[in-house]
């Protein structure tokens, strides 16, 4: 799998995502020598970070839009780690937005989620319950009215 992600400073964002344990493989140098574009894996999901300004990219509605952002609208990476509390604090060190704090869910898991510098939301988990695949939980958690 592989994902692309345009940011404003590649070589910054890339060093973000390495806390987040992406692994670097490789940079491009774009022609004013600086990076355009950084590729980072973690198993088998690669990274793509490309520059917003930079890249050869065709003119054209969509790359405008991208340009002007915002960036992300609607997606959310999830991303499996170790220690979701760690994990958290480094990315807001680093700079990022924690927009839910470290919580154990009904479903099995653990999580928090953020905003990082560079527009796009991210779900940190690790599985912390039974193997099945949640849903009751998650349906009676959200649309369940309890009654006293």
């Amino acid at each position: 799998m592989r994902v692309g992600l345009r940011v404003n400073d590649v070589t910054a964002a890339a060093m973000l995502y390495e806390t987040l344990g992406f692994v670097p493989v490789g940079t491009v140098p774009g022609a004013d020598g600086g990076v355009v574009m950084a590729i980072l894996r973690r198993g088998p999901l690669q990274l793509l970070v490309d520059a917003l300004v930079g890249m050869p990219f065709p003119d054209s509605p969509r790359e405008r839009q991208t340009k002007a952002g915002p960036r992300g609208l609607g997606v959310v990476i999830g991303l499996e780690v170790d220690n979701v509390d760690e994990t958290a604090r480094q990315c807001r060190v680093a700079g990022c937005i924690i927009t839910s704090a470290p919580t154990d869910a009904p479903w099995g898991e653990r999580y928090a989620e953020l905003e990082d510098p560079y527009g796009y939301a991210w779900k940190l988990f690790q599985l912390t319950g039974p193997s099945d695949d949640g849903m009751q939980a998650a349906h009676d958690a959200w649309f369940t009215e309890t009654r006293s």
